[in-house]
């Protein structure tokens, strides 16, 4: 998600029903990821943290880091090193842990390099905190054949037998994003991606012409699927310049996630803004081996977050979402 993302972070089938969704709702059991647990509420939990639990004998400096529009980040320097805080003082903490799960989810892999989540918890006068590993940048954004490489070897290891979706709901920038698992991606797509983001269109901006032609596309677009072969795979799922970099030696570094597993052209769907180049993409079908098809699916991948920008920045993004509709069902004769 472009214009909310923190972008500095300077450290180490067919579709049984499409009923519309319910309004807003996330689910985020704290209790799934318990070495994130909550906070005590002293007056400085993330002090009180980095001095105990972070193993620290003296906190240096805190100096914050320009980032996007929805979180505060600072670096807390220490006699250790240094930490990554993220804050929020009107968002609960559910919103940090399904970052911190998708992040730890990413880190297992073993693959492409992200930052370590260490705590989540609330802050004594509302809000939340997140505390993670700090990473140092390098001087450019790496190498692009490095980055689909390492991309496509995080799609490769991160696996499930649940299906598609997520263990906890997380947002995409600040859109609840629903992970309900679902064991056929079609459905889950139409349903939990395109039907909701259009559902939300309709309730904002009561533009019932892009609802319903967007309905239209996710009745009809299971034939754009026919001959692939979908597996569950481990998205970032929001993966735009923003949130690509590298670390001191080059190695290539992403952050700031809404991770599900999904099939992997998803991962594709923030192309438009992420810069991808030829390399990135021979690098990454050496490894995830291109599926016929993929051509036609691409814009439908697209489609997400223009939608999302669109909820999220208004009208601007609305002819590039309601032109991608537009030409599939034409394509489609839908």
């Amino acid at each position: 998600m472009v214009a909310a993302d923190i972008r500095l972070l300077s450290f180490s089938a067919r579709i049984p029903s499409l009923s519309p969704p319910p309004p807003p709702r996330l689910r985020f059991p704290l209790n799934k990821f318990k070495p994130l647990s909550m906070a005590s509420m002293s007056e400085d939990p993330i002090r009180e943290w980095i001095l105990t639990e972070g193993k620290a004998n003296k906190i240096t400096g805190i100096r914050p880091i320009g980032g996007g529009c929805i979180n505060r980040a600072s670096r807390y320097d220490t006699d250790i090193g240094s930490f990554f805080v993220k804050t929020n003082r009107s968002i609960g903490e559910s919103m940090f842990e399904g970052e911190a799960l998708g992040l730890n989810a990413m880190f297992e892999t073993r693959s492409i390099r992200v930052p370590k989540p260490f705590k989540v918890g609330p802050l004594p006068r509302g809000g939340s905190y997140i505390i993670m590993e700090f990473i140092e940048f390098g001087a450019s954004r790496g190498s692009q054949s490095a980055l689909g490489r390492k991309l496509a070897e995080m799609h490769k290891a991160g696996k499930t037998v649940k299906g598609f979706g997520f263990d906890v709901d997380n947002t995409i920038g600040s859109t609840p994003q629903i992970n309900t698992w679902t064991s056929d991606w079609i459905e889950f797509y139409g349903v939990h991606r395109l039907g909701y983001q259009l559902e939300l269109v309709k309730q904002q901006y009561g533009d019932s012409l892009i609802y319903e032609k967007g309905q239209r596309l996710v009745k009809n677009m299971a034939p754009l699927f026919d001959g692939a072969v979908i597996e569950p795979c481990l998205l970032h799922g929001d993966l735009w310049s923003g949130n690509i970099s590298s670390d001191k030696t080059g190695e290539p570094v992403i952050l700031d996630p809404a991770c599900y597993y999904g099939h992997n052209e998803a991962e594709f769907g923030m192309s438009w803004c992420a810069g991808f180049g030829g390399s990135f993409y021979s690098a990454y079908f050496e490894v995830m081996p291109k599926q016929d098809g993929l051509e036609e699916r691409r814009d439908l991948y697209l489609l997400y977050h223009y939608l999302n920008h669109y909820n999220l920045f208004g009208s601007g993004y609305r002819s590039s979402a309601m032109s991608i509709i537009d030409d599939y069902l034409r394509i489609l004769k839908a």
